[in-house]
């Protein structure tokens, strides 16, 4: 579950993480009276859950009552790529020497979590690392140990974060940690976080995911989940009980298990395809669950073809098959549908759809081979 900026601010306070004073606004009012409350100069932010708000023009420096006023009725209502702009954050204005950058995640393959630390803030993190890799320090952190302030400041002197600010970064360094493992947090990251003229040091954005595992030990969390927007696809996917996000390709992806679902996306990315959406069904893929996987796919007008990639371990291939297809007696596809079909009794399974293949419905043998028809349905509408 992502959060809003002003969300993740009040998850960080709950671990002592020095923030701007300000307040949520839905209304043009409501913005002008917080920012006469916090004071002027004051920032008035766009609260949407996707970059490049300041860019867009969500985000602007009032002056006076005035200015806020106008600044909060331009915003609120704005589009930002393709999000509504409900609600602003309106908080004093900071002055900044310097900006950073800081997180926490978990790096899979390490089986650690990982620290990132940059003296490069304020500017995509991905455009660093594609620029200037050496500049943001990576450093593990094993979850048996946690994190010391003299680790924290050690990685800080690594990093290039200018003297002044060594101190302060390491102790926001060792509770931004607290925040990632006590709050269950799947990201936690400040960009920027600054340093002021008077050496002090905070953080002016706040970015957090929560793990949604671990939900049952924060009731808490019922707020931020009451604010989560998602599109129609999304809402529909979550009322159906499937685990689905959606993406902006055109090769809508149904596969069983989130391992399988995440190797087909990268092999439609090889073969020159964009994925339209991730969609594990989980151990089973009965008529029902197939079903619901198909309507969602029928929504997304942009897939010009679907992808199921099924590996039958426990669950056989031959029961998933008459799933497609009495799936597909009740489902009317918009698109044509490519299935790869292997594991326990693929070649059982491959015999139940073989009456029913045609131009719109294609069996293939491996992974590679759907991607392909996949991509080149949905790029060229010919099959290769």
């Amino acid at each position: 579950m992502d959060l809003f900026e002003y969300q993740g601010k009040q998850f960080f306070a709950q671990y002592g993480i020095p923030t701007s004073p300000g307040g949520v606004a839905t209304t043009v009012d409501e913005a002008v009276s917080v920012a006469d409350k916090v004071g002027y100069p004051a920032v008035i932010k766009a609260q949407v859950q996707v970059g490049g708000r300041g860019k867009a023009g969500g985000i602007k420096i009032a002056n006076n009552s005035d200015e806020a006023k106008t600044h909060a009725g331009n915003i609120l209502g704005m589009d930002i790529k393709g999000h509504l702009v409900k609600r602003v954050w309106v908080e004093h204005a900071s002055d900044i020497e310097k900006e950073y950058y800081a997180s926490f995640t978990l790096d899979r393959a390490a089986k650690l979590h990982l620290a990132m630390v940059s003296a490069k803030g304020g500017v995509d993190i991905e455009e660093v690392a594609a620029t200037d890799p050496d500049a943001i320090v990576k450093h593990h952190v094993n979850p048996l140990d946690g994190i010391t302030v003299s680790e924290a400041r050690e990685i800080a002197t690594r990093a290039g974060i200018d003297q002044p600010a060594i101190e302060g970064v390491a102790e926001i360094l060792v509770k931004l940690y607290d925040a990632f493992v006590k709050g269950d947090a799947d990201l936690v990251e400040i960009n920027p976080l600054i340093l002021t003229p008077d050496h002090r040091v905070h953080a002016l954005d706040a970015k957090v995911t929560l793990d949604d595992s671990a939900s049952f030990r924060h009731p808490e969390w019922e707020e931020f989940r009451a604010t989560q927007e998602y599109d129609g696809r999304e809402k529909l996917a979550r009322e159906l009980g499937l685990n689905y996000i959606g993406l902006d390709g055109t090769v809508g992806i149904i596969a069983n298990g989130a391992g399988l679902a995440m190797s087909t996306l990268d092999v439609v990315n090889q073969v020159g395809g964009n994925a339209a959406n991730f969609l594990d069904l989980g151990g089973g893929a009965d008529a029902n669950t197939m079903t619901s996987a198909l309507e969602v796919i029928n929504t997304d007008h942009n897939v010009k073809s679907v992808l199921v990639n099924i590996f039958g371990g426990i669950t056989r291939c031959d029961l998933i098959a008459k799933g497609i297809i009495e799936a597909l007696s009740r489902v009317e596809l918009n698109a044509p549908l490519v299935i790869r079909l292997d594991g326990t009794n693929a070649e059982e399974a491959r015999k139940i759809i073989e009456p029913y293949v045609s131009d719109r419905l294609i069996i293939r043998p491996t992974m590679l081979d759907a991607a392909r028809t996949a991509v080149s349905l949905a790029n060229e509408g010919d099959v290769k």
